[in-house]
């Protein structure tokens, strides 16, 4: 008889490979994550740029980074998981990846990075509110989550943005996360 099984593969391995990829930045001094695992402006001629623009949600700043995205992911990315599957969870992932890189290098100050997988963390909230999504019905709770969470990214950015608070979060980053899942969310109840 079975105790443990695996029943997450995309969320363990995900899990997993941005351990090691911390553990790498820590031996190599943050260069690792400056090469690879961080998102900033540079140029298009550089073709590590292009992985960059997925990397960038494997690399994380510390342990507290790191274990304060993945609680979640493991918390809700199992449920996410079996809902929808693998191959589409990863699609998702990868997706808001892309979008979330993609607009943070061309939109952010020069100077300025990120990296972390709290845009997925954000995508995995919203998209996981759609579960409950039955027969034309809208659950009480996603429109809560969905006012709780961007709500309060909102006001974050533009507290960044008047220079009232810098807290070093990328809140555009949550917010497109966010979108994403709700994207996701929509389009995995219409087909």
């Amino acid at each position: 008889m079975e105790f443990i099984y695996l029943n997450a593969p995309v969320i363990l391995v995900y899990s997993v490979i941005s351990l090691m990829v911390l553990i790498i930045n820590k031996v190599t001094r943050g260069n690792s994550d400056v090469l690879l695992f961080s998102i900033y402006k540079s140029s298009p001629f550089n073709p590590l740029t292009y992985v960059r623009l997925i990397g960038h949600i494997l690399g994380h700043a510390n342990m507290q980074h790191y274990l304060s995205n993945f609680l979640l992911i493991l918390l809700i990315g199992p449920i996410l998981e079996d809902k929808y599957g693998s191959i589409y969870l990863t699609i998702m992932i990868l997706i808001t990846a892309f979008v979330s890189g993609l607009l943070y290098a061309i939109f952010s100050k020069r100077g300025t990075s990120v990296k972390g997988a709290s845009g997925v963390v954000f995508m995995m909230i919203l998209l996981s509110s759609f579960v409950n999504v039955s027969e034309g019905r809208i659950p009480i709770t996603l429109i809560i989550v969905a006012i709780m969470y961007i709500g309060k990214e909102f006001i974050g950015e533009a507290a960044k943005a008047l220079n009232i608070k810098n807290d070093n979060v990328a809140h555009a980053m949550h917010i497109l996360g966010g979108l994403c899942g709700a994207a996701f969310g929509v389009y995995m109840y219409l087909i």
